[in-house]
């Protein structure tokens, strides 16, 4: 059963294989047996999960199922889930239960989906490796020495090993994409506004978009299904209709005309990391795609723009932790500035710290405008870049990251850390949609290949997604992890 992706387990369930408790109870017992080695759950609700696969199992057995009903999955711990602790991976949010349900745990909710629980994250998603959780890194399930990439890792490391079938995800700078490439799974972050951020403790607002991890571009199709559309107490959603997303999933690929920008394909690309993406995109021209030269000539100033705007948002958003309301409060404050000065200093890990300095100081008077005003303005430019490309062609295809999963411990520097994210901050800072599919090995460690379109073209990279992984096995492979414990 851990083995099939949601549309098998959908066609599994309809034929009365088993039901959706039989299937829980055989992920949770995965969950039980497995996960102390990997540490990709903060929370399991084994009794939630539960009672929601039962009210599955009745809604089918009225004829009331549909596409989603009865299917677990996870959830990041940064999505508020009404009566779970919720901690964005966080000493500050350790005691927090949410009162109410995000947007899209609602939503998915409402499509019939299992819960099983929160998975594990970069503090307030801040990182990518998913080293700086409170609760302990995060191990991939392809190498236990690698990192699972981050800050979505807990969500990638579960669907890779089997403890789940698919997991939400939240993608700032590529927390999405990055982790999915490093664990050998499908993952899409949508354009900017498609997916309400409601109930998702905010990083940086103008920035974060949740998003599907599954094995396939075709089960992120049908989470997508339930999970986009517009939401009143969302200001930044768009209101915009929904449209099914596997609907244009078997369209052919002749004509796509696909661009290569040649700032992904420079200095700091490992040279396995290139032969396996060009590998890949030889196979979309064996169905009929044009490849031509692109460029993206600001791409260079995309890192240090949104290491401005992100800290920015961040220090703003975070500030509402202050030992008052909610969350850490530290012991016997002195007075009201102790408790602020305490509590913040104890609830927050070294990175969280790191981010909210940067962002005060960037947004401090006599350096707005020589720091966030500017970063603000590369950053339309960036944006105008990806527009004129998508003038040239439909979709922009390249690596996800510059090297595979690189090792626990390894990237103690926090700008070589940065520099992970080469490929993945100018699509969010341009608000674009884009997704990363497996595309092939360096030794052991999973490749992925990042498919970018213009706004609202989600149908359009899960088809190519799709066809791509119809004539490719990338996305079938197995860790051995999951497989010596089948």
């Amino acid at each position: 059963m851990h083995d099939k992706t949601l549309a098998e387990l959908t066609r599994s369930l309809e034929a009365g294989e088993f039901s959706s408790r039989e299937l829980t109870q055989h992920l949770l017992g995965r969950i039980d047996r497995l996960d102390g080695e990997l540490n990709s759950f903060i929370t399991v609700t084994y009794d939630q999960a539960l009672a929601a696969a039962d009210a599955a199992d009745a809604a089918r057995a009225a004829g009331k199922a549909g596409a989603l009903t009865g299917l677990p999955l996870a959830l990041k711990d940064i999505f508020c889930t009404r009566d779970v602790k919720t901690t964005a991976g966080s000493k500050m949010l350790d005691n927090f239960i949410a009162p109410y349900d995000a947007t899209v745990v609602e939503k998915l909710a409402i499509a019939g989906t299992v819960s099983l629980g929160k998975t594990n994250m970069d503090e307030f998603a801040m990182g990518s490796s998913n080293e700086n959780s409170h609760y302990g890194p995060v191990k991939n399930p392809w190498d236990l020495t690698a990192v699972p990439g981050g800050s979505s890792g807990g969500s990638a490391a579960a669907v890779a090993a089997g403890l789940v079938p698919a997991a939400i995800g939240t993608d700032t700078g590529g927390s999405i994409r990055q982790p999915a490439a490093f664990c050998g799974i499908t993952g899409l972050k949508p354009t900017y506004g498609r997916v309400s951020r409601y109930g998702m403790i905010a990083y940086a607002s103008s920035l974060d978009q949740a998003g599907p991890m599954a094995r396939s571009a075709e089960d992120c199709a049908l989470l997508l299904n339930a999970m986009a559309g517009h939401d009143l107490r969302d200001s930044t959603c768009v209101q915009r209709g929904v449209p099914d997303y596997t609907e244009e999933l078997g369209t052919a690929l002749s004509g796509l005309k696909i661009g290569l920008p040649r700032e992904y394909f420079g200095d700091g690309l490992g040279p396995q990391v290139e032969a396996a993406v060009r590998e890949a995109i030889k196979v979309f021209e064996s169905l009929g795609a044009s490849v031509r030269e692109v460029s993206l000539p600001h791409t260079h100033y995309a890192i240090p723009a949104y290491y401005v705007i992100a800290p920015a948002e961040a220090s703003s958003n975070l500030s509402r932790f202050d030992g008052v309301r909610f969350g850490h409060r530290c012991d016997n404050p002195i007075d009201l500035i102790d408790l602020y000065k305490r509590s913040r200093a104890e609830g927050f890990g070294d990175e969280v710290k790191r981010r909210i300095l940067i962002g005060t100081h960037t947004l401090s008077e006599g350096f707005f405008d020589a720091y966030y005003k500017k970063a603000q303005q590369v950053r339309r430019l960036i944006r105008q870049d990806f527009l004129d490309a998508f003038e040239e062609v439909d979709v922009l295809m390249g690596p996800a990251s510059p090297t595979p999963a690189f090792d626990l411990g390894a990237n103690k520097d926090p700008v070589s850390m940065y520099l992970q994210d080469i490929y993945t901050i100018a699509i969010n800072l341009a608000g674009i949609p884009g997704m990363s599919v497996p595309a092939g090995f360096v030794g052991q460690r999973p490749v992925g290949l990042q498919i970018l379109g213009s706004h609202f073209t989600e149908a359009r990279l899960l088809n190519v997604a799709h066809q791509f992984q119809q004539a490719t096995d990338w996305h079938r492979q197995r860790p051995a992890f999951a497989e010596e414990n089948a």
